[in-house]
Parts: C-alpha cells; structure tokens; sequence
C-alpha cells in the first residue's frame, strides 16, 4: 500500500484526485493521510467524497474513511477499471443534500481510468459546473479535451443544465470510449488569432451577457483577435453570470457577482488571455499544464510544452506522479518534459 501525505505541496484535492485515477489504473491501494490539510475546511468535501465514490464503483475498490470531513482514506481498487453507465450527485454526499461542488474535477479523476476500462462509459454528474476554483464547464470540453484528443483520448461531454456557485444542480454527462494507449505529444506554441467563447447567465436579465459578450468581443477585436462570442441566458437552478473565452491549447474565465458589472466581468478574462497571448513562448496556459501531466505520464514515449507559470498544483502533482509511477518528469523554467510510463489497456 503506498502512503501518502495529503500536506504535500499545495496540499489540495489534487492529491487525492490524481491517487484515486492511478490507483484505479494500476490496482496499487493506498492510504492517504491530513487529506486537504492545507484548506480553510480540510478534509473530504461533499465534491471529493464523490469522487472516491465514483472511482471506487469503477473498480470494485474496498474503502475506509470514506465520510464527509474524513482527513485519512484507504482505497484497495478491486478490479481494473470498467465501463458502463453511472450517475452521481454532488449534493448527495453532503448534509443538507445540496451542493455546488465541481462536476469537472470529479470527472478528472474518473477519466483517465475509464479511457482503460472494459467498455465505453456514459457518466452523469449533478453539481456545480461554473463555480470558483474550479475549470468550467466549457474549459474541460473545449480547451481539455482538445488537448487531451492529442494524446488519443476519445471522450465528448454535454451540459445539459448549467451550476452556479450555491445552487449547484448543473448536469453534466460524459461519454469516454476505451482506446489501447495513449501516444506522447509535444505542444508548441500556437499563433492563433481566434477566439471563442460564450458569456451566460442563469435566472438573470437578458441584457447581463449581451453587455458582456460585446465587452469582451470590442476588447478583444481592439487586440488584433477575431472573436466569436456567443451571449447566452442558460437553463440553471439559481441565478448566476460569468464568460469562459478559449484559443488553441489555453482558456480563461472570470465569474460575476453582485455589484460587479457585466463589463468588469468581460474584462477580467480578456485581460488574463491578452497577458498569455503576449507570452510566446507559452505553448499552454498555466492550468492546462497543470491537467496534461497525467497524460504525459500515462503515455508511451516523451511529451513536452511550456506554460506561462509553473505553479503550486503543476509542481505538486509532478513530485506525485513520481511516487506512483516510473516516470521521469524535468522541470527546466517554464518548460515540462515528461518519460511517460507506458500504460495500456489490460486487454492488450
């Protein structure tokens, strides 16, 4: 069993999210200990709680201290990774039923393991899937996936209904299909001038994400950037607001609130892409290097990229990767180069 220290490095869900995908992957139990000890409420949330469960259904895993707050758990994966249908609500395992706890970093942790499964899986999820701390909705399916389609993974998502922070009840649905292994890639930077996005609200006037869409087209047009936009007033149980903008291989977002303007909004996610696109040597955004590192360490052969900033989460889940894996991971600057371990199928 390996164990683990959940104070390590930024000391968040990353830890436990990462462990719970390659112990599915490989079989190997482990034991992780001061889970989340650097957080305000450390300890199993309502959101990482679903993602023990979820991954522990996949792969038959045995678990203890599997409980709301919970800061010790041992998980001893069953069977390899299957496939099928699975639905799972944020707000279930928590105590009053509701909550706004991000879908997409529950589906982080059930991805990889199922791109190995038996079969394809459809996967439901019921929380938050625009909330803070946490990559929206259309950064996973836009910016994530396209990324992660390099390496050869197969998976399309939908959002059948959006989550905003304290309402929570957005769905979520993920159809992965089993591939034999994933091949190494080398990211470079990408000098596109279009960008994407959509600005949306829920429960809110109609002329919130038409202000914001033209904000951000106007900023964005004024840079040299051909924009497409889309303002959007979503179907979602409480009343929420923000702008998710992506080009190739980077996304930003920004969130409203009240008393912020919907303009102040626009702003703050354009200025964030300016400030990346003005890096060239950036190939892709902080957080998205973050997320291909277990790819990267999955695959067969050496990948690489450089990002704008090598932060706490990127270098956290390096020195964890490393304690589960045979990998060699090289962190030169803003450069990452990963020997990835050669994973494949177990019916290869």
């Amino acid at each position: 069993m390996l164990l683990i220290d959940g104070r390590q490095g930024e000391g968040g869900g990353q830890v436990l999210r990462t462990s719970l995908s390659l112990a599915a992957l490989t079989g190997r139990p482990f034991r992780l200990v001061n889970i989340r000890a650097n957080r305000s409420k450390p300890g199993l949330r309502p959101q990482h709680l679903t993602a023990v469960r979820a991954v522990a259904a996949i792969c038959g895993a045995e678990l203890a201290g599997a409980d709301l707050n919970s800061d010790t758990l041992e998980f001893r994966p069953g069977y390899p990774p299957a496939g099928g249908s699975y639905y799972y609500d944020v707000g279930e395992a928590s105590q009053s039923g509701q909550s706004a706890g991000a879908v997409t970093l529950v589906m982080q942790a059930l991805l990889w393991p199922l791109l190995f499964a038996d079969r394809p899986a459809t996967i439901t999820l019921r929380g938050g899937t625009q909330v803070p701390f946490s990559p929206p909705f259309h950064y996973f399916a836009e910016v994530a996936r396209s990324a992660f389609a390099c390496f050869g993974a197969d998976f399309r998502c939908e959002l059948q209904s959006w989550g905003w922070q304290t309402a929570g009840n957005g769905v979520m649905i993920t159809h992965v299909n089993p591939i034999p292994r994933l091949e190494a890639v080398e990211f470079l930077p990408v000098a596109s001038r279009e960008v994407r996005g959509v600005a949306a609200v829920s429960n809110l006037p109609a002329h919130i994400p038409q202000r914001m869409g033209q904000r951000a087209a106007n900023l964005l047009a004024q840079m040299g950037f051909k924009p497409d936009i889309q303002p959007v007033r979503a179907h979602g149980a409480g009343p929420g607001a923000g702008i998710v903008l992506w080009l190739a291989q980077a996304g930003f977002s920004a969130l409203g609130r009240p008393g912020l303007p919907a303009e102040k909004v626009a702003e703050t996610a354009v200025n964030e892409l300016g400030a990346f696109v003005d890096d060239h040597e950036a190939a892709v955004d902080e957080h998205l290097a973050d997320q291909l590192l277990i790819p990267m360490a999955l695959a067969h052969g050496r990948s690489q990229f450089t990002t704008n900033k090598v932060t706490r989460h990127t270098q956290t889940n390096a020195d964890l990767l490393r304690q589960w894996l045979e990998v060699t991971i090289t962190v030169d600057g803003r450069c990452l180069s990963v020997e990835g371990a050669g994973i494949a199928a177990s019916n290869q």
